[in-house]
């Protein structure tokens, strides 16, 4: 079994990134060998004192067994991994002050709410830890119950990156993908990206197993950060020997390193199923009725009551975008599944995602009944009296109106926001078929093929070994 480092909580607002760290860390310990691919981990995205992404690192150390496969380039060197691990590394052996060297070297400690930590396990925990950090609230002393025993862990400030880091290394995938994060020149830092927007929106095409890459209805690049950090771009797929391939097609700027990392991005993982009661901080899947009809408050959000367990406000805020067009086309009687992030005040589901169950009827008034015995259309005696026919004064009920059906724009199937309105855990369509789909509406996550080399086969994948020779 190798050795699990976990780190967390090293960068800010203003910089940095903890994916940067893991490069350098990956640098500095090349003694050890790497086992499986780096790992990013996204925990509960509702976290209040996150950062950016709320994500944390691990990587798995020992001396590796089978055929190393390629898995970044960093300092004109090729990274590699290997499927299997043979004998563990040691934290005797130096690792531990070798790390204390980089956390300390690159984490925004003037930062007050960066408080950065890092363990070193020789077991990790049991997985329920990463689905407690994941979809709910850890506390600092819970996660270090589940380091003591298992290896050491070293904290700065108040240590509250220890949660993410011990999270990390519990992470037992059930579904995966990939992300190709490519790094900038140091001199680049805080400058302005070139990358080439005809080149990202041919990613989908070119690539089929990588998303989220180009933001269509806004005219967005989705896979460059907006902030100054060291991210030149990152993207995402289900098949990393498809990644690196990607990147070298960009063009543009050159980026100085890269490391194909497997992460939980895009699984839907932070989602509670079939909640008890909606909790703040959690991100819920509930099935309701639209109560009324929606309202477009200031701000540009749109609000809707939904009937369920209890009445809740669900809203689709102004930074989603063109999806606040599908929740205005919303009508009472309509059955939903909306996937949304509980807020505590004021009290309402944040909305994620939705799913149209099925469809109200919407009708409108085309026109006052005939009378039965002259065949005159008949007039109304005001607006809560009966139709009356002038003529012989028959008189007909207000229910007896002719009214025609009107056309709703939406259909029984799941909506979701602009790529560049997504949240980092939160499943793209493109990765659901409708059969994993219906498997995760009862709680089920499906299981996804990982690539072979992935588990163990050794097969390495030519592209990216040709695109590191390439750096």
């Amino acid at each position: 079994m190798p050795l699990y480092l976990g780190v967390d909580d090293t960068d800010s607002l203003r910089g940095m990134c903890t994916t940067f760290l893991a490069t350098e860390l990956v640098r500095t310990l090349s003694a050890w060998d790497l086992i499986g691919y780096p790992r990013l981990l996204r925990l509960n995205p509702n976290i209040p004192w996150k950062t950016r992404g709320n994500g944390a690192i691990c990587l798995r150390l020992g001396r590796g067994r089978g055929r190393a496969f390629p898995v970044g380039a960093i300092g004109g060197r090729t990274v590699l991994a290997y499927p299997r691990c043979g004998a563990r590394a040691s934290p005797s052996d130096g690792l531990v002050e070798a790390v204390e060297g980089v956390v300390e070297t690159w984490s925004e400690f003037e930062d007050p709410t960066t408080n950065p930590a890092f363990v070193l396990l020789e077991t990790p925990p049991t997985p329920a830890l990463y689905w407690r950090a994941v979809r709910g609230i850890v506390a600092k002393e819970e996660a270090l119950a589940a380091v003591r025993g298992r290896g050491i862990w070293r904290e700065y400030k108040n240590g509250r990156g220890v949660i993410g880091a011990t999270a990390a290394t519990a992470w037992r995938p059930r579904d995966r993908t990939y992300e190709i994060l490519a790094y900038r020149h140091p001199s680049r830092w805080g400058t302005r990206r070139t990358i080439p927007s005809d080149a990202v929106q041919a990613l989908d095409t070119s690539f089929p197993s990588t998303f989220n890459n180009y933001d269509s209805e806004n005219g967005r690049v989705a896979v460059a950060p907006r902030t100054p950090c060291p991210v030149l771009c990152g993207i995402r797929g289900d098949d990393p020997r498809e990644l690196p391939a990607a990147l070298a097609s960009l063009g543009g700027e050159r980026p100085d390193r890269w490391l194909v990392f497997e992460t939980n991005q895009g699984t839907d993982d932070h989602i509670t199923r079939n909640p008890r009661e909606a909790v703040p901080g959690t991100t819920v899947e509930i099935a309701g009725i639209v109560a009324s009809h929606p309202t477009t408050i200031r701000g540009g959000h749109v609000v809707f009551p939904l009937r369920w367990r209890e009445p809740i406000d669900v809203v689709a805020y102004e930074p989603s975008k063109q999806f606040r067009a599908i929740v205005r086309a919303l009508a009472p009687g309509d059955r939903l599944r909306v996937v949304g992030a509980v807020r505590e005040t004021p009290r309402s589901v944040n909305l994620e995602k939705l799913e149209v169950i099925g469809l109200a009827p919407l009708l409108s008034k085309a026109g006052n009944p005939a009378c039965f015995h002259c065949g005159k259309r008949m007039k109304s005696s005001g607006r809560a009296g009966p139709f009356r026919c002038r003529r012989c004064g028959t008189r007909r009920p207000r229910s007896d109106a002719v009214v025609v059906p009107l056309p709703r724009g939406i259909s029984t199937r799941w909506y979701e926001p602009p790529v560049g309105s997504r949240r980092h855990l939160s499943m793209p369509l493109k990765r659901s078929s409708p059969g994993s789909r219906n498997e995760r509406v009862v709680g089920r996550t499906p299981r996804r093929a990982s690539p072979s080399f992935s588990r163990g086969a050794d097969t390495v994948p030519t592209t990216a070994l040709a695109f590191s020779r390439a750096l």
